[in-house]
């Protein structure tokens, strides 16, 4: 079958196009901006890319058009597939119809937590002996690849988001999966551009538990009160908690300093103790619900928890880019601000007295650059020592919005000149907590060239 990708080059059609490529499909993609690493990583798959969405594309005639969801009307390809009545599918429809029909799917849902949950997760099934699949938003370091089809009948993990499926499907990603183990890690308001409140996202979050079958399992983030609104709408499926005493949780934390240890409680009996080199309680929580969720397909809690201390973390999430002059600078996802502010305390707890948080932030999420969060910001960075927020085509002020930090917070719309202020301030032992979900303009790089020229660079 030779199938032709709509948008080849985001993150999740990119997996999709890996995968359908593993299953021996002939795979061919376009998309407005292909450039590394993903096209390089599709090229090397065998992958034929096309720059732009040119309707010449048509008399290629695949056996399937397979749509991602940045494609709108008006994409000169999309409106000559559409005039010559040819079928095309959904990128999540393609998935679940081809890859995941007849599989133990294992989702991972949430505002938050997915890449790192779905990691620890497939991670803890590979470890265990069960080779599954999995499609992931990110690059777990334990594996060399985001996305894999895995054996025949082997367990899938699959990161579950809400975001919308394409613009002929406005329903969220997730109801396409029909998981047997879904995780439900927790639930705020995101995605401004298509969603108009919370009440909204936790309607297509019931569309998703509606899904699960009663053999199924949800693991629930039971501190959350939007899941709980969630599941009070119904609820057919075992449930199973984790954050609080009476379910899956963690006791005594304060004896962990470094915030990479716990001993994982179900209830009463003590399950083992857990070592990741992953710090913080959101990642503490999300180790919780992976080990709940390898239960559900068979895996002990013991066999599990030794796993996650074999896993390695996941690049973009606290990755440590490099140190220089006793500086270092650390890659992480963070957009959203309680992701931001969960992010800095994750460091503030494992470090040092006397060692100080420089965060350098990039508002770049469609909902960031509505605004829509703006208000939370100084909250979210209060745990940092100073702030440098590169503000460049924002629909709104965020020196405005950050000036509840006072002098502690600095905006840009030059990014060398941030660069430079971040130097001028960076001291041996500071950590830059770079926090974009974009690329943010190779600013590491940019940040690591500047502190080794030193002073007067």
């Amino acid at each position: 079958m030779h199938i032709h990708i709509l948008g080849i080059c985001g993150t999740f059609m990119g997996g999709v196009a890996a995968i359908a490529r593993e299953a021996g499909h002939r795979v061919t993609g376009c998309d407005a901006n292909v450039y590394p690493p993903m096209s390089d990583q599709l090229r090397a798959l065998g992958i034929d890319l096309i720059e732009g969405f040119d309707a010449s594309q048509l008399a290629m005639r695949p056996d399937a058009w397979v749509v991602g969801n940045v494609v709108s009307r008006g994409n000169p390809l999309m409106e000559a597939i559409l005039d010559a009545r040819q079928p095309y599918v959904s990128g999540p429809q393609w998935l679940a119809e081809q890859v995941l029909a007849g599989r133990w799917v294992l989702a991972v849902a949430g505002t938050h937590g997915k890449t790192t949950t779905a990691s620890l997760l497939a991670w803890i099934l590979e470890d265990c002996g069960r080779s599954p699949g999995f499609l992931i938003g990110g690059v777990p370091t334990n594996f060399p690849v985001s996305a894999r089809r895995g054996p025949d009948g082997a367990p899938f993990v699959i990161e579950a988001d809400e975001y919308d499926t394409s613009f002929f499907d406005k329903r969220s990603k997730f109801v396409h999966y029909r998981p047997m183990t879904a995780i439900l890690n927790n639930l705020e308001f995101d995605h401004a551009d298509i969603f108009a409140d919370l009440a909204a996202i936790e309607t297509q979050f019931h569309h998703f538990v509606r899904t699960v079958p009663r053999s199924g399992r949800l693991v629930v983030n039971a501190a959350e009160p939007a899941l709980q609104r969630v599941l009070a709408r119904g609820m057919w499926s075992e449930r199973i908690d984790f954050g609080v005493a009476a379910g899956w949780h963690e006791r005594d934390p304060t004896e962990f300093p470094d915030a990479t240890e716990f001993d994982l409680w179900r209830g009463d009996d003590r399950l083992g103790r857990c070592r990741l080199a992953i710090a913080g309680a959101h990642n503490r929580g999300n180790a919780m619900a992976a080990v709940a969720a390898a239960e559900h397909v068979g895996i002990e809690p013991a066999q599990a928890i030794a796993a996650l201390s074999r896993f390695g973390g996941v690049k973009r999430r606290m990755e440590v880019r490099g140190t220089v002059r006793g500086v270092t600078v650390i890659d992480d996802f963070a957009h959203h601000p309680s992701a931001i502010a969960t992010t800095v305390a994750g460091l503030r707890a494992r470090l040092g007295a006397g060692q100080r948080i420089l965060a350098v932030l990039e508002p770049r999420s469609n909902t960031m650059k509505l605004g829509a969060m703006k208000a939370l910001l100084p909250g979210s960075l209060e745990g940092a020592d100073l702030t440098f927020c590169y503000g460049r085509n924002l629909g709104w002020d965020p020196a405005e919005a950050l000036a509840p930090l006072g002098a502690r917070a600095r905006a840009f719309e030059d990014l060398d000149a941030l660069v430079d202020a971040v130097c001028a301030q960076a001291r041996a032992g500071d950590q830059v907590l770079v926090m974009s979900n974009g690329g943010f303009g190779g600013v590491h790089g940019k940040l690591l060239a500047a502190l080794g020229r030193g002073p007067g660079r």
